[in-house]
């Protein structure tokens, strides 16, 4: 029987790697200057071409920013410039505007069947389940019916929701330490129940987008696990493919 080869990665691919752990070890901070690729040369005994060519493939990923004339920064979703990363959803008209996240609800559950296999954790383990209001100039557009693992976010409550001015990835980031790296969404149309259409007002069995996603952060964990109900009739879905 043939024996399999060992799979080779290009150095730059280490050092993303090595890099990437400091990331997830909270060495660099969401928002602050990583060491400059002079310094991460000598940290990791190789040339400065191969630190920029992993730092170049990370920058393309969203995980850091390069700033003219000022260096390379942990990306963070506080900037303004990381909301429409993940939501896909965008005015007909436009208007790029930040939404106001409106909390309904949060409580605490045992996970199902479900939860624990998108969660990536055991049957019956603690979980947080949010639901809450994305507004468009005031107008619902979005419902969405989060799942978090309890152990991930000790201390999130309805109240520190309603508190918050910001996107909820950005309190995630600030309160929690928890940076969303990437997520996996499906998405399929649906008509609204009844529930959906009072809290969207819009008529019963209006069509919907139903957008389920999973976001996971450093080393592929999955943190979140999310289904969301959106109205098209102001807005479109937007994702560009290169």
């Amino acid at each position: 029987m043939a024996q399999e080869s060992p799979t080779f990665s290009p150095l730059y691919r280490q050092i993303k790697t090595l890099i990437l752990q400091a990331l997830e070890a909270g060495e660099w901070r969401p928002g602050q200057a990583i060491p400059s690729e002079q310094e991460l040369a000598a940290r990791f005994s190789v040339s400065q071409g191969t630190v920029r060519k992993a730092i170049d493939e990370m920058a393309a990923e969203n995980l850091l920013i390069r700033k003219q004339g000022k260096g390379t920064f942990v990306a963070s979703h506080n900037d303004p410039r990381a909301l429409f990363r993940f939501l896909r959803l965008v005015p007909m008209d436009g208007d790029l505007s930040h939404p106001q996240s409106v909390p309904l609800d949060c409580w605490r559950a045992k996970a199902g069947q479900e939860a624990s296999r998108m969660l990536g954790i055991e049957l019956g383990a603690p979980i947080i389940i949010v639901r809450r209001l994305l507004r468009f100039a005031q107008k619902p557009v979005v419902v969405d019916e989060i799942y978090l693992p309890g152990d991930v976010f000790p201390g999130l409550t309805f109240e520190a929701l309603q508190d918050w001015n910001g996107s909820l990835y950005s309190l995630f980031e600030t309160r929690f330490g928890l940076r969303m790296i990437r997520a996996q969404e499906r998405i399929r149309a649906v008509a609204a129940d009844r529930s959906t259409s009072e809290a969207l007002k819009v008529p019963e069995g209006t069509p919907l987008l139903s957008v389920e996603r999973v976001t996971y952060t450093y080393g592929d964990k999955p943190v979140e696990w999310r289904r969301g109900l959106y109205s098209t009739a102001e807005h479109f879905y937007l994702n560009e493919l290169n």
